[in-house]
């Protein structure tokens, strides 16, 4: 496939892609870099915790659904970058054993007024469990340059 351009997507386009199963050894190893809190490092703990188990951090699913969509999606579009997220949510907990994919809707475009190289491209992402349910979901803006951009 070739890269797809600015003029190459369409608003309302979605696609769905993708597939991770996430271990018990890769939750403990994330959280313990950069998440230790107690439901994410000690199984005792969040056994007793509100999730009643290990979970991943949302930040780890929010990694795991950027390395899904940037294989599946962005990588065969010329994205030149973020311009920021919104609207981020965590619907439910990501457990050990859980096969996540990920899902892309094209909300809205529009050319640069400034920039004839790129224009604006507003993006649904969400990552959902083996059963479809929705683990997280955010808007995100970014860059895409144009085909015949100087």
């Amino acid at each position: 496939m070739s890269v797809r351009h600015f003029e190459d997507l369409s608003v309302g386009e979605s696609h769905e892609f993708g597939e991770r199963t996430v271990t018990r050894d890769e939750i403990l190893s994330f959280a313990e870099l950069y998440d230790p809190q107690p439901f994410h490092v000690d199984e005792e703990a969040a056994a007793e915790s509100v999730f009643g188990g290990l979970v991943a951090s949302g930040w780890h699913t929010v990694c795991l659904m950027n390395r899904l969509l940037v294989d599946g999606f962005l990588l065969d579009v010329a994205n030149m970058g973020g311009r920021g997220v919104d609207d981020l949510r965590f619907h439910r907990p990501l457990r050990p054993g859980t096969t996540i994919s990920a899902r892309v809707e094209v909300l809205s475009k529009e050319p640069s007024e400034r920039h004839d190289a790129r224009g604006y491209v507003t993006y649904r992402f969400e990552a959902v469990d083996d059963d479809g349910e929705r683990l997280l979901s955010m808007t995100a803006d970014t860059l895409v340059r144009r085909r015949d951009a100087p």
